[in-house]
């Protein structure tokens, strides 16, 4: 058996090699622990009903996407109900208790889903597209929904079309 000894130049093309490969991985990781300290801190700075914090995440024409059909916010509106909703002091407290991150390519943007809990309201899923800009990360679009039971969705669906119906019903009558 003969034993083959790489020239320094051979070592350092391969070590260039699995370092280009390493790379990208260390730059996910890095922009994944951007993204999950920003939703963190995103989601504290509502539950401290700090305004400024909170709306500073988004991008200029991010939306909030809230849990009714007619919730489509875009950052104006929403800055307007979030400005008077934290007034009093109070925000809204939802805790992630998992969260998935996946980067687009070439690192400029990443969506993610987590499941987040509020003690007054349950369980909720929070999506959204993060943009990578000049100063790191800020939300483009967070979507948040209600999670209902498989096994109790009729439930939910029959006081949903209720509701729906209901509202139907009133703005109907408003217009007569």
């Amino acid at each position: 058996m003969q034993i083959r000894f790489l020239t320094p130049t051979a070592l350092f093309a391969q070590w260039l090699f699995l370092a280009a490969f390493a790379l990208p991985s260390a730059a996910d990781d890095s922009a994944q622990n951007a993204i999950n300290t920003l939703l963190d801190d995103f989601h504290q700075a509502a539950a401290d009903a700090d305004r400024d914090r909170y709306l500073g995440y988004f991008t200029a024409d991010g939306v909030f996407m809230g849990t009714d059909d007619w919730e489509r916010w875009p950052l104006p509106a929403f800055s307007d109900y979030v400005t008077e909703r934290f007034s009093e002091g109070t925000g809204w407290t939802y805790v992630s208790e998992e969260r998935f991150i996946t980067m687009g390519p070439g690192g400029a943007s990443a969506w993610f889903d987590e499941i987040m809990v509020s003690k007054r309201w349950g369980r909720f899923r929070g999506t959204g597209v993060l943009l990578k800009v000049n100063s790191g990360w800020k939300i483009a679009h967070y979507s948040l929904t209600a999670l209902v039971p498989n096994e109790r969705f009729a439930d939910i669906a029959e006081i949903a079309r209720e509701g729906f119906d209901t509202r139907a019903s009133a703005k109907s009558e408003e217009e007569e």
